[in-house]
């Protein structure tokens, strides 16, 4: 699991977080949502090398549209991703408005009951991650997040990603193992570990086809499931209303076993069972994917 730190442009601010703070008192979530249109035409504008990016999710994901289209398509994505973050806000504020459908939880418990062991939750940039650990709530166990240390403070105070709470600790990644040692440790224990499987950071990675083309994906969370001979169950969100999130946790994807050999070739079989879940989840919510950058072309 070695990697190399990626350094990538940071975008909002303090004084961004503290309007949109400020717009969810007054207004509440819908009215503060009014301002992400005008915020999210600036950054068609004016950020070129965001909108280059994401154009490349957007010809594989519309592959009918036009180039006027795309732009409108790049335009959507942005507001959508302003108003996951308002969400994120204002759930890690103690908003309790927002209803989250879960499905798959009674078989996420009854595999947890199974054995002593936990899981992996394997999940990606889609929808609202804070809402994906309140679901996961009622299990009752710790989860730990596999995550780099936040660059940009401003986002790391407003969405308070450090903070975890009781039933949710951090495991940074940024140490000579990338944190692989903790997570065997807790997984052991019958904790559960949460990582992001979509973006490579410098990992490990290996190709799988996703929307058509071949690209590659880290394979941190099947090393670790191979090691621990744990499954692992994808999460994935998604803004269905204006106050409504579904978690999904139904897919699950058993460790890859056997031989060197074997292990390898099921190693390639589960990532692109991901891959297969991630695409699936991009056609039912075109635009709550929010990597924003040609992952086609590198994905570091």
């Amino acid at each position: 699991m070695g990697r190399n730190r990626a350094v990538e442009r940071r975008r909002g601010n303090r004084l961004g977080f503290w309007f949109f703070r400020t717009a969810v008192r007054l207004f509440g979530l819908g009215g503060a949502y009014g301002f992400l249109y005008f915020v999210g035409l600036y950054y068609l504008v004016v950020d070129r090398g965001l909108v280059k990016a994401t154009l490349a999710y957007v010809r594989r994901r519309f592959p009918g549209h036009g180039p006027l289209r795309r732009l409108l398509d790049v335009y959507l994505l942005f507001v959508s991703q302003g108003k996951n973050l308002i969400d994120r806000f204002a759930l890690a504020a103690g908003y309790s408005d927002i209803s989250l459908d879960i499905r798959g939880f009674d078989e996420l418990k009854q595999l947890y009951s199974a054995g002593g062991k936990g899981f992996i939750l394997l999940t990606a940039h889609v929808g609202n991650w804070q809402a994906a650990m309140t679901a996961l709530h009622g299990i009752g166990r710790t989860v730990h997040l596999m995550m780099r240390p936040e660059d940009n403070q401003a986002v790391k105070q407003t969405l308070n990603i450090d903070g975890g709470g009781a039933k949710v600790k951090i495991i940074y990644t940024d140490d000579s193992l990338a944190g692989a040692i903790q997570a065997v440790k807790v997984l052991e224990q019958g904790d559960l570990v949460s990582i992001m499987g979509d973006r490579v950071y410098g990992f490990s990675s290996a190709e799988a086809t996703f929307l058509g083309d071949r690209v590659c994906f880290p394979h941190g969370a099947f090393t670790l499931a191979a090691a621990v001979q744990c499954p692992v169950v994808v999460l994935l969100s998604a803004k269905v209303g204006t106050k409504k999130y579904v978690v999904d946790v139904s897919h699950v994807i058993p460790p890859p076993a056997g031989g060197r050999r074997r292990k390898d070739a099921a190693m390639g079989e589960a990532l692109q069972q991901f891959a297969d879940v991630l695409e699936q989840f991009v056609r039912e919510h075109p635009y709550q994917w929010f990597v924003f950058r040609d992952i086609w072309t590198s994905n570091e």
